[in-house]
């Protein structure tokens, strides 16, 4: 397996710590509000990476962390008349309600930042002791001058960095790139006890910590979305490197933005949609064939349009999915034939093809085209002259081959009540009997209750209506 690497802006050969195990950081939401289809993108990317390291017989220690201490939590419950802990268990909550709707994976930890106030006090304590933090009024300051190699993840030197960065004004700095690792009490902001006095931590700290403490000083992969390359895992890097003198993570993965209608998504611009909005309007295996349909390091843009083109080709997938389900007890032959056996080897191709795809940094574009040329030979190949055991190959491989991304897991079949049961079977009659106008009455009458019917060389196929 290959995988890009942020820090070294190349593909490289993926060779875990330990044997066929791999330990993954992803950054998670700050829990203030639903996530958007923004954050959505970036979690259902690594939630299909975690996937496929699975598919590929590894064993996945995925943590995702939660944010429930910062100063948008605080403003947020200040408005609402709610603790900040009260408004992290709201969209804790929340979050798992959406992420669940997506068909997200539950992480193997979600680690909440407050829930580790003492280690973190005790991380920044280490930084201290080793020169590379200090004290100004019960706050504390990393000094970035003091790690040699700030910088390397984004690429730039810290002069360019000072210079293109919105950073924080705040005089009694050292430098105006140090960032707070521990900040003092203010009036009517949670607190802990510390050995500055009273105060928070900030944000970057928490993940250092938190990594460290679930996964240890040096892990496989860390990642979450581009927008975090600087300065929030630029400042986990060194605060990290900085205390443990190891590697933080050997692996950056970083998922590209998501436009809307080709602009960058902004509040401002009012064309910003959370992703519960997006989960009542299209079903979630359409989401995530819509995201995985571009490479994750790819920006993607986000329209209606591409959309309802997602949900056509999830319906042309489904109703492969449907007539393999309805062969399966229509087809009269058992066992393979002589001529299958050959097939299933072509068939057997495809698998090999979409391993290829997802072997080269997790290229679920190429992957899904692949299923759909799958698909596309088992419609032309499989009917009712083929033998059960072909059927159920077939069938077992698309899902198999959706798995990993999260989609084609769902059957299609769907007990009719006995009335349509009946009208159908009168239809086929009608038919039979060359009874064309109550043959047209009737599929007419079940159009109108929400029943499609479709005559195939192979049958009749019913589905329901859009």
């Amino acid at each position: 397996m290959r995988v890009f690497n942020t820090m070294t802006r190349q593909k490289e050969e993926f060779i875990p710590i330990k044997s066929k195990e791999v330990n993954m950081y992803v950054c998670g939401p700050t829990v203030y509000n639903y996530f958007h289809i923004g954050n959505a993108r970036t979690f259902l990317v690594f939630d299909t990476v975690r996937r496929y390291f699975e598919y590929r017989g590894y064993k996945v220690n995925f943590i995702q962390n939660f944010t429930d201490i910062d100063d948008k939590m605080i403003k947020k419950a200040n408005e609402e008349n709610i603790t900040v802990k009260e408004l992290g268990d709201k969209y804790i909550k929340e979050y798992y309600k959406d992420a669940d709707g997506l068909n997200i994976e539950r992480a193997t930890v979600n680690p909440r930042a407050t829930e580790y106030i003492g280690e973190i006090i005790n991380f920044i304590k280490d930084l201290m002791d080793k020169g590379y933090a200090y004290e100004i009024d019960g706050d504390v300051y990393f000094s970035t001058k003091k790690f040699s190699e700030y910088g390397k993840l984004s690429g730039q030197n810290l002069e360019d960095l000072q210079a293109g960065a919105r950073i924080s004004v705040d005089e009694r700095k050292n430098d105006p790139m140090d960032f707070a690792v521990w900040k003092s009490e203010k009036p009517g902001e949670p607190s802990w006890e510390s050995p500055w006095g009273k105060g928070r931590p900030g944000w970057h700290i928490e993940c250092s910590c938190m990594a460290h403490k679930i996964l240890g000083d040096t892990i496989d992969i860390h990642a979450g979305g581009a927008d975090l390359v600087f300065p929030h895992h630029e400042n986990e890097i060194a605060q990290s490197e900085a205390r443990s003198g190891k590697p933080f993570a050997n692996y950056w993965m970083h998922s590209a933005y998501l436009n809307i209608n080709n602009r960058k998504m902004s509040k401002s611009l009012n064309n910003f949609f959370t992703t519960r909005e997006i989960l009542e309007r299209y079903d979630a295996e359409i989401v995530r064939l819509f995201m995985l349909s571009a490479h994750y390091r790819t920006p993607l843009n986000f329209s209606d349009e591409l959309l309802e083109s997602a949900k056509a080709s999830n319906d042309r997938l489904y109703n492969a999915i449907g007539n393999l389900e309805r062969l399966i007890s229509e087809v009269k032959v058992q066992s393979l034939l002589d001529e299958e056996k050959i097939y299933i080897n072509v068939l057997g191709g495809y698998k090999d093809k979409y391993i290829d795809k997802m072997d080269d940094d997790f290229n679920t574009a190429d992957a899904i085209a692949v299923i759909f040329d799958l698909v596309k030979d088992i419609n032309t190949n499989v009917g009712v002259e083929s033998s059960k055991e072909l059927v159920e190959y077939c069938l077992n491989l698309i899902r198999e081959l959706g798995k990993p991304l999260g989609i084609l897991q769902k059957s299609t079949i769907e007990d009719l009540n006995s009335e349509i049961e009946a009208l159908i079977e009168q239809r086929q009659q009608a038919r039979r009997d060359k009874n064309w106008a109550l043959s047209d009455k009737i599929r007419d009458d079940l159009k109108a209750r929400g029943i499609v019917l479709e005559d195939t060389p192979q049958g009749v196929r019913w589905k329901k209506a859009d």
